[in-house]
């Protein structure tokens, strides 16, 4: 008699969202894209292990949109989950491919989508029409409007709704939903916690305006709006908009002629398309303009301002703030107190030394103001420079 070998359980593989800082670390240990680790030790979550989230906008509340990086992933081995949210810790993880913020967004939709309820075709939460209706109000729950001029509401939590005809509309206002509208001129929008909302389709507009939430709008003259915390909007057609209205948000705008807006303390705000603008309004934010013509303002304390395109501009107005312009025939200016600022060959620097010492009305007066060429006047360029108390120019540590 033959005997059967025992078949071994199939390892658990995770697939989940991972955040990084810039480099690519996490609490000091250094990954890289396609790399794949094991930790020595115990796991458990939140206290050691690889740590990822399995909802990609969980990974927002650990590591802020602005200044991060973002990463699929696979986990296995031991798995250790948090009881908070979607974190799970693991012996192994594998770093798959690298994610924009649009692609976190795109993430969390299918992420929320493949968890509800398949929708009945017979039911009112579907309709194929063309000017048809889709409406779902319970938990975990799908709305689906396929035809044209639908919409799709769906408002209980962890639901869906999805509009993909022209002139669409869909709309998620529970926690956890996902709206998506892939139409020409139609319209997403996700108000609950941790929800997110895109819209693909030409002139389109996505909005979330909760907690956690991200926007996204690929096609041409499209919005996105990201109006809670650590939120995200990302507009990649031309001529769109990006607004990021909370604190630790990130707007980004990557079509030609765009425009991103961050306005909470520590955002962060990236036009790269040309004769686009880039403003970040909160403390310690970051503006970036990459493309000609393009502008990048930022207007809070401590904040930068960098416009690498050619004849852009780059202005820190908050104090101790910074502008950077590395493009041609370009303007760096940091007007606030103790503001610095750097250009490239033949571009200019602005900039103004304020008296501090004064009191009343008189606080942080103009005193001196002064602008300069870079590669003239013993200007170094790609240096930083600030205007001390005589208004010379004095080189400062980056």
């Amino acid at each position: 008699m033959t005997r059967k070998k025992k078949t071994e359980a199939a390892e658990e593989i995770v697939t989940a969202y991972k955040g990084f800082n810039q480099d690519l670390t996490c609490r000091g240990y250094q990954f890289e894209i396609g790399g794949t680790y094991k930790h020595e030790g115990d796991v458990e979550a939140c206290a050691s292990g690889f740590h990822a989230c399995e909802y990609p906008l969980d990974v927002l509340g650990y590591y802020r949109p602005a200044g991060s990086r973002f990463a699929l992933v696979e986990q296995s081995g031991d798995l250790s989950r948090h009881d908070g949210d979607s974190k799970v810790a693991s012996r192994k993880i594998s770093i798959k491919a690298e994610l924009t913020i649009a692609g976190l967004v795109k993430a969390a939709i299918e992420y929320t989508a493949s968890r509800c309820k398949p929708v009945d075709p017979e039911s009112p939460a579907s309709s194929t029409g063309d000017r048809g209706a889709a409406s779902s109000t319970g938990d975990r729950g799908a709305a689906s409007s396929t035809g044209d001029y639908g919409a799709a509401s769906s408002t209980g939590c962890q639901g869906a709704a999805s509009s993909t005809g022209d002139y669409g509309a869909a709309s998620s206002t529970g926690n956890r939903g996902a709206a998506s509208s892939t139409g020409c001129q139609g319209a997403a929008s996700s108000t609950g916690d941790y929800g997110a909302a895109s819209s693909t389709g030409n002139r389109g507009a996505a909005s979330s305006t909760g907690c956690q939430g991200a926007a996204s709008s690929t096609g041409d003259y499209g919005a996105a709006s990201s109006t809670g915390n650590r939120g995200a909007a990302s507009s990649t057609g031309d001529y769109g908009a990006a607004s990021s209205t909370g604190d630790r948000g990130a707007a980004s705008s990557t079509g030609d002629y765009g425009a991103a807006s961050s306005t909470g303390d520590r955002g962060a705000a990236s036009s790269t398309g040309y004769r686009g603008a880039a403003s970040s309004t909160g403390c310690q934010g970051a503006a970036s303009s990459t493309g000609d013509y393009g502008a990048a303002s930022s207007t809070g304390d401590y904040g930068a301002a960098s416009s690498t395109g050619d004849r852009g501009a780059a202005s820190s107005t908050g104090d101790r703030g910074a502008a950077s312009s590395t493009g041609k025939h370009s303007v760096a200016m940091a007007a606030g107190i103790e503001g610095k600022a750097k250009a490239s060959t033949g571009s200019a620097i602005v900039l103004c030394y304020r008296d501090t010492d004064a009191e009343g009305d008189d606080y942080a007066r103009i005193v001196h103001i002064k602008a300069a060429i870079a590669g003239q006047d013993g200007i170094k360029p790609d240096t930083w420079y600030q205007l001390n108390a005589e208004g010379e120019f004095v080189e400062v540590d980056e």
